[in-house]
């Protein structure tokens, strides 16, 4: 258990982290990912409800596929997207996650390729270890 609650304080550090680098948020901020209804036909926003829907459904390795599929770096709200994305993973419980075949280090994992494919070469420090 206190293995788990110290990989969740990682994760979300990672993101807090990430959020700084790629967004400029503040330390108390947090990567959500806010729909623009100015444009109802979003590709960010599309692709928002559609990992929503796949966690809810618990298909989370289909949800993360997708959002690598759909990944567009060249769009700043792709990055709050994927954060947003492994925050409310990390907000899942154990037993919620390993019911839909999901891991905290398969969220570690993610974290990771988010970074490099945002062009964060270096990685995040602390995760490496992991």
């Amino acid at each position: 258990m206190y293995k788990q609650d110290y990989i969740m304080r990682l994760i979300r550090e990672a993101i807090k982290f990430l959020a700084k680098i790629f967004l400029h948020v503040k330390d108390e901020d947090e990567a959500n990912y806010d729909l623009v209804y100015e444009n109802e036909d979003s590709q960010a926003d599309h692709l928002h409800s559609e990992l929503l829907k796949l966690i809810e459904s618990g298909e989370i390795n289909k949800a993360e596929n997708l959002l690598f599929e759909k990944l567009d770096t060249s769009n700043k709200k792709h990055i709050e997207l994927a954060l947003d994305f492994y925050n409310r993973l990390n907000n899942l419980d154990d037993d919620s996650l390993k019911k839909n075949n999901f891991s905290r280090e398969e969220i570690v994992d993610g974290l990771k390729d988010i970074s490099k494919e945002f062009g964060l070469e270096s990685g995040i420090p602390f995760l490496e270890k992991m």
